[in-house]
């Protein structure tokens, strides 16, 4: 057999693995979509155009069609410009109607349904090297039954980013540095918390030149023979991890002539920033000077501390340095973003890796117990996501 061979049934093997996960995911992604058809049709709204055409869909649509340079200027001064929004998605909606029959918001839709797909996979890759199958498969359907789960099939970016992030550090957990920094030079073009899957990248990286230097010093002046090449191609894949969100913030900064830091004005624009999570935090403790409001910062706060505990479980279970390095980034730039306090839930979308502790124990119960829990929680994701699209929804 052939290496091209072997490579190929390497695939076939994994995609197998995978599928009952994948599955698992297209079925509670489908019941989302049904759930929410009927909501919009009982409400007289257009599903379709919930997923496609809102909020920052609009956005991406507008980049595909027309490119940057668009702004919206409010009557308090705010300049909403579309320089805020990563090109890869835009450019794939592009790339999706120049070839065929779609409108650049159908192509974001398709892009969106195959990259949660991509997704779901990545993270039971992940998963499964990480612990085994079964957690694979429990932690693709957690992330599948999230309460804000129907994000995944909207056109934006979370499922897009999601999926490089995921492939990126299946990529470095298995040594295949390359396409790691690849990967996440890409996820880097998506969205501003590709920094979280370059700094895993480097993390890791750096970690392995450490182990190397130990073994070294264990063995003797010259140490093992490392694999032909490893450091080198080791060394690549961090180089390459920067290049796409460098590359884009950069080019912002030259567009608008403001300098390196020219897209940090432009997030200002749209009075986002990072505050280390001060506006957050006032902005949960406004909610106790009222009730019913109590209730809701009381959720927050519960929120929040769930959040703090899964992160902490997975250091005590010693998951790999790249898991706690990109879910902690996720985390802290979502939790410390001075504005749209509403989107934090689907900002902590791509932080999978929380899900694991979570995986691990709903892999050890019984299987008719776990089919029941997945089951309700995905009926009660579903209404929810119909109710939530339906009314305010993802700002």
């Amino acid at each position: 057999m052939t290496d091209l061979e072997t490579r190929a049934a390497g695939r076939r093997g994994a995609l197998r693995r995978a599928a009952p996960a994948l599955l698992g995911y297209a079925a509670v992604r489908a019941l989302g979509l049904l759930a929410l058809a009927l909501w919009s049709a009982a409400c007289g709204k257009s599903a379709y155009t919930l997923l496609t055409a809102r909020w920052d869909s609009l956005w991406y649509t507008g980049v595909a069609e027309l490119g940057y340079g668009y702004e919206v200027r409010l009557p308090d001064g705010d300049v909403h410009s579309n320089l805020a929004f990563f090109p890869l998605l835009p450019w794939l909606e592009r790339l999706g109607a120049a070839v065929g029959p779609l409108s650049h918001a159908d192509a974001g839709f398709v892009v969106s349904l195959v990259a949660s797909l991509a997704a779901a996979w990545g993270i039971f890759a992940v998963a499964e090297h990480v612990y085994d199958r079964r957690v694979g498969l429990c932690a693709v359907l957690l992330w599948a039954v999230l309460p804000v789960g129907v994000v995944q099939s909207m056109a934006y970016s979370e499922s897009l980013f999601t999926a490089l992030a995921a492939w990126s550090l299946y990529a470095v957990l298995t040594g295949r540095w390359v396409a790691a920094g690849t990967l996440a030079a890409l996820a880097g073009l998506t969205r501003p918390v590709g920094l979280a899957v370059t700094a895993a990248v480097w993390a890791a990286a750096v970690a392995a030149f450490a182990r190397d230097r130990r073994r070294a010093g264990a063995d003797g002046a010259h140490g093992p023979p490392s694999a032909p090449g490893e450091s080198a191609r080791r060394v690549l894949g961090m180089l390459l991890a920067p290049l796409g969100a460098a590359g884009y913030v950069l080019w912002v900064g030259h567009r608008t002539g403001d300098g390196p830091l020219g897209y940090l004005d432009v997030q200002a624009g749209w009075r986002n920033g990072f505050d280390g999570g001060a506006a957050f935090a006032r902005f949960v403790a406004e909610k106790f000077t009222s009730f019913p409001a109590a209730l809701a910062g009381a959720a927050l706060v519960v929120g929040v501390a769930l959040l703090v505990r899964l992160y902490v479980a997975g250091v005590r279970q010693r998951q790999p340095l790249a898991l706690l390095v990109y879910t902690g980034i996720v985390v802290l730039l979502a939790l410390c973003a001075s504005s749209y306090f509403g989107s934090k839930p689907r900002l902590l979308l791509p932080a999978f890796p929380l899900l694991l502790p979570l995986a691990r124990a709903l892999a050890r119960a019984r299987t008719s117990r776990a089919a029941a829990v997945v089951c309700g929680v995905a009926v009660a994701a579903a209404v929810y996501g119909a109710f939530w699209l339906n009314g305010s929804g993802p700002p």
